[in-house]
């Protein structure tokens, strides 16, 4: 049976004691109460919202991928570039979402990107559809679009990691990290990372 991982869960097992019943429906009441007595959480900003509405943060991602590393994917949607030379979460997939272009958009002031036709097809490869996914990206937006899009092919259980790989940006002007991804973030919170590559775990064109 599938189990979604949500924060404060609450499992009742059968054959618990009476009295012991109590004393856990007592705790978790109190809980409750303790919890709606703390500060809201922030909205999750518009462009990182999923059909699914299922969100982690990277500090939880680890520890949900660490408590059951067998069955828990977390997969980087980062192109292969970001990937290879930003670094990664040593245990993570990477299958990009988009691909990097190399033609200057002059009126954008940019590099477009292009859609991947084999996202899902990639995606399928090593996960079904009742898998746990974790979908991270630089900072939450691309693995938003990657959420949705893996929802609409069926998969459930498909969370975005919110503050991503890089972070959000610091926007105060007084700090000297102002403008800089320095803020959360999987690489920010000191959450394991390498740059050594393990060609198995890249499904990008040419690979099997």
């Amino acid at each position: 049976m599938k189990t979604e991982i949500l924060p404060g869960a609450f499992k009742y097992f059968p054959g618990t004691k009476s009295f012991s019943l109590i004393l856990i429906l007592i705790g978790s009441l109190l809980t409750t109460l303790h919890l709606n007595a703390q500060p809201a959480k922030p909205e999750i900003p518009k462009e990182k919202q999923t059909t699914l509405g299922l969100y982690l943060t990277a500090k939880e991602a680890y520890q949900i991928w660490k408590a059951d590393s067998l069955s828990v994917k977390i997969l980087d949607v980062r192109t292969p570039e970001e990937y290879l030379f930003i670094g990664h979460p040593a245990m993570a997939w990477n299958i990009p979402l988009l691909f990097q272009t190399y033609e200057w958009n002059a009126e954008k002031k940019h590099f477009p990107m292009k859609s991947n036709p084999d996202f899902i097809s990639r995606v399928n490869q090593i996960a079904d559809l009742t898998d746990t996914l974790l979908v991270t990206c630089r900072s939450g937006g691309r693995s938003a679009i990657a959420v949705s899009r893996l929802a609409q092919a069926g998969y459930k259980y498909v969370y975005n990691i919110i503050d991503g790989i890089e972070g959000d940006i610091i926007n105060d002007p007084k700090s000297v990290f102002f403008g800089q991804r320095m803020k959360n973030g999987w690489k920010n919170s000191k959450l394991p990372w390498t740059y050594t590559i393990d060609p198995k775990l890249m499904l990008i064109p040419g690979s099997r």
